[in-house]
């Protein structure tokens, strides 16, 4: 499993955007587009603050609870660093963490050094849109969240695969 690990000072300055978006969301009922992040991993992300989702609209959060993402700020965004191009907002079941565990990337598993807390089903997580389509072919994948997947998730999915998949009420993540 790759992590994009940030320091904690880094950490914890996301996890209190995460709570202001979530707040903000809260009260205007809908989520933010995903915001830039200063702690980036890389100077030249291919996905601007104003990134689009597979729909064409602005890219909304994924989780921040737990926090997810290649920049680890809540959205699917990713750049040219991040191989496994972690752009698939998912919401992950049981069936999907037993499929990954099986193919060796146990997603449910805390991983402490990391910050990672392990999944559990019903959270939402960018997923790599090479692992999401190979759990597709294999009858496995796990619902999508159409507003949260980043445009370039269509270089390797088909707009109709995603939409297939997409969650019920293309469900609205927990970032509280």
């Amino acid at each position: 499993m790759t992590f994009n690990a940030l320091p904690p000072e880094s950490v914890n300055l996301l996890a209190r955007i995460c709570a202001r978006a979530s707040s903000e969301s809260a009260r205007s009922g809908r989520r933010p587009p995903a915001k830039p992040m200063s702690q980036a991993p890389s100077p030249e992300p291919t996905a601007s603050p104003s990134a689009l989702n597979v729909l064409g609209q602005p890219l909304e959060i994924c989780s921040c609870e737990p926090l997810t993402g290649w920049y680890r700020d809540g959205s699917c965004r990713t750049d040219r660093q991040d191989q496994g191009m972690h752009t698939v907002c998912c919401v992950v079941n049981e069936a999907f963490l037993t499929y990954s565990r099986a193919q060796g990337n146990d997603l449910s598993s805390p991983v402490l050094a990391f910050g990672f807390p392990g999944l559990k089903a019903g959270d939402h997580w960018c997923l790599c849109a090479s692992r999401w389509l190979q759990a597709y072919e294999d009858g496995m994948a796990p619902p999508v969240r159409l507003e949260a997947c980043e445009q370039s998730t269509l270089k390797l999915i088909p707009l109709e695969v995603l939409q297939g998949h997409a969650a019920p009420g293309n469900g609205d993540p927990d970032v509280a």
